[in-house]
């Protein structure tokens, strides 16, 4: 990509997007093309279709998305996959008419069937069952794939697609009806801490294991696959490790500083067993993670104590 050249980052407002954009600045690119969902709404087709006639872009990262964790991805199944549906088909179809150069879809590891053997091979995708809980999300994010895949294969596209496991880092959502697992960690330890409350609970056993991914980290990834990587097939990006529910739960506890105890509501479900990337396509293409999850987790709380406001508000 040419540092001049137009890019546009479809979710900048995001915890992914934000990342992707401060890598596009670290590296020098000065025309950086950003809509907030009140300027434009990516579901309307018309309106992405004159959003893309007018500024044109030349390179496109498609990190928007409907997103949250286990209870908002069961209650509200129709709207995440009409809206992540919308979303991506709109933005897809219309890099192709205006003949945009490259395009790199951010997809999430719950496309894989829930008892896929571990880690998870991209040829694994659509060999099993997806996890009920987020089967919308699922679907909506392997449909991203497949049109990736068919705008390659019919008109031609350098549409490519990476699968980045879980994430967490600034600009993370704190809201504990829709959070991921960490974020909602960071905030219930955080709150229980200054409440002096002699307990937090956490949903579930704690036995799941589960990767994370330091955001700024993922936009490295990204950035590097958008220069060097061409083909049909999606990549994994992650770390290759992954630790128990348990064991990052008293991680950030540790590093919130809240002296009480765990109590584990096992009435609560705990979604896929397991869900390791295997990372060694991209590895082997040269790239590897280089934040490790403590030092992350303490940028990541020291990032929400100087948000507080705006994240729990």
């Amino acid at each position: 990509m040419e540092k001049q050249a137009r890019i546009y980052v479809a979710g900048h407002r995001g915890m992914v997007g934000s990342a992707i954009i401060r890598k596009l600045q670290a590296e020098g690119y000065t025309t950086i093309i950003t809509r907030t969902s009140s300027e434009l709404d990516l579901r309307d087709q018309a309106a992405v279709a004159s959003f893309f006639e007018q500024e044109r872009p030349e390179y496109v990262f498609l990190a928007a998305a409907k997103v949250g964790g286990i209870m908002a991805n069961n209650t509200y199944r129709a709207e995440f996959l009409y809206d992540n549906l919308m979303i991506e088909s709109n933005i897809i179809h219309q890099a192709y008419k205006t003949s945009v150069k490259k395009l790199l879809f951010l997809g999430s590891s719950c496309i894989y069937p829930k008892l896929a053997p571990q880690p998870l091979k991209e040829e694994y995708l659509l060999s099993g069952f997806l996890e009920s809980t987020n089967e919308p999300y699922a679907i909506a994010k392997i449909t991203g794939i497949k049109l990736c895949e068919s705008y390659r294969s019919q008109y031609g596209c350098d549409f490519i697609s990476a699968m980045p496991t879980n994430l967490y880092g600034p600009n993370d959502n704190y809201d504990l009806q829709g959070s991921h697992v960490l974020p909602a960690l960071i905030r219930k330890f955080h709150e229980a801490k200054i409440n002096n409350q002699p307990t937090v609970e956490v949903w579930g056993t704690g036995s799941p294991m589960r990767e994370f991914l330091h955001a700024d980290d993922l936009a490295d990834a990204c950035f590097f696959l958008m220069e060097h990587y061409n083909d049909e097939l999606f990549v994994n990006i992650g770390t290759g490790e992954d630790v128990t529910i348990r064991e990052v739960a008293e991680l950030i506890k540790e590093i919130v500083g809240f002296e009480g105890e765990l109590r584990w509501n096992t009435e609560k479900p705990d979604g896929t067993p397991r869900k390791l990337m295997d990372v060694s396509r991209l590895h082997n293409m040269g790239w590897k993670h280089t934040t490790e999850l403590k030092e992350g987790l303490e940028r990541t709380y020291q990032d929400f104590l100087a948000n507080e406001v705006l994240y729990v508000e």
